[in-house]
């Protein structure tokens, strides 16, 4: 496995920035690690009276980190333009669901429904380990499915009448559309325009509201894993209730998406949107992630006593094949990693620095770009 990282990483926090990078970096091979550290170390040394770096640990290997472009981006977008676009995307898909069906038959998960003043949301499991929503309205008897994936699992839990809002264009969050559509002659399909939702009959863009009996939709442009991503937020007001935020591949239980479309600036901007809702909002993600991605936050942010206690209850969860979802935004903002790229102590065990016009916005991009590129190894290993 290669380790990416700085050696400038370390200046200042040592020990603990070791212990940090270590679990991600643990099999890295040290065949050059000599020869590495060396460089390393000449190419950052400080001029005259200014503090050195401490060296890097014995058990870390040092590769500069390349600013140009990740060679793999393209082949991650070529698999997920063939994946989302082709007809041979569409029978991998369906390869999926037979899978998952076989080896899930009662879902991924254990899942439990929220009311809320006559105002269901249902989190139905589907796939190796996606999440399908229903939010329905349970006095007009209209339903609002959310990433229909698996057409068979949400028509069970369905009522009279339904309409689709797809998220982002994948087999994986959309594929149930054209069943549900030709099963319901009046199911609406909404989405993004850019992202080639199949059966799209509603086009929306950022700010769009979609009304269903007491149910109040609002898009949210939030591009970056793809062009034309949008997360759906449900107003609690109608119905005296907390706000629900479904988002898709933007944003899990503590991480976020890949940047397939998008950089890490539009990625970033997308997640200053969510974070601008209500702390109580309910984070309700397209994936149950929760402890892989903890996992990840406790390797960055090792001392984060949030994301420990999370972690505690996340396990014992999973340990009963429990979903996790929905957390809050106000939770996400102590240990999401993803979403505190503006803390000073992830920026300096971490973080590039101030970028070259010193922009506060744009150093925080670059954190995120780490943050990412690190998940990435780290989920590979």
């Amino acid at each position: 496995m290669a380790a990416v990282v700085a050696a400038t990483a370390l200046k200042g926090r040592g020990a603990r920035n070791a212990r940090v990078l270590r679990g991600i970096l643990a099999g890295a091979t040290a065949n050059k690690a000599s020869h590495n550290r060396i460089r390393a170390l000449q190419s950052h040394s400080s001029p005259e009276g200014k503090e050195e770096p401490e060296p890097l640990s014995p058990e870390l290997e040092y590769i500069p980190r390349k600013r140009g472009k990740n060679p793999m981006k393209a082949v991650g977008l070529a698999w997920y333009s063939l994946y989302t676009r082709t007809w041979l995307g569409y029978l991998f898909y369906r390869q999926q669901l037979r899978r998952a069906r076989n080896r899930y038959p009662k879902g991924h998960s254990k899942t439990q429904p929220r009311l809320f003043n006559g105002v269901k949301v249902l989190p139905i499991p589907v796939l190796s380990d996606n999440y399908s929503y229903l939010i329905i309205d349970t006095q007009a008897q209209l339903a609002v499915a959310v990433d229909p994936s698996d057409p068979r699992a949400v028509q069970v839990q369905l009522p009279l009448e339904a309409l689709c809002l797809s998220l982002p264009p994948c087999r994986d969050h959309s594929g149930g559309n054209r069943d549900l559509s030709r099963r319901h002659r009046d199911c609406r399909v909404y989405g993004s325009p850019q992202d080639g939702i199949p059966y799209l009959t509603h086009p929306l863009c950022h700010q769009d509201v979609v009304s269903v009996g007491r149910l109040q939709i609002r898009a949210l442009a939030t591009p970056g894993h793809t062009q034309g991503h949008l997360v759906y937020l449900l107003d609690g007001e109608p119905y005296k209730g907390p706000s629900c935020l479904f988002s898709g591949d933007l944003l899990f239980l503590s991480g976020c998406g890949r940047t397939f479309e998008g950089n890490a600036e539009t990625m970033l901007s997308s997640l200053d949107t969510v974070l601008g809702l209500g702390d109580d909002t309910l984070l309700w993600p397209g994936h149950e992630y929760a402890e892989e991605n903890l996992g990840f936050a406790g390797v960055v942010e090792p001392e984060n006593l949030a994301r420990e206690r999370k972690m505690q209850w996340v396990q014992r969860q999973r340990m009963e094949r429990k979903g996790t979802c929905p957390s809050t935004l106000g939770e996400e903002r102590s240990y999401n990693p993803f979403l505190r790229t503006h803390c000073l102590e992830l920026q300096e065990a971490l973080g590039p620095g101030p970028g070259p016009t010193g922009d506060d916005d744009y150093s925080r991009a670059q954190l995120l770009e780490e943050l990412r590129r690190l998940k990435d190894m780290h989920k590979s290993k």
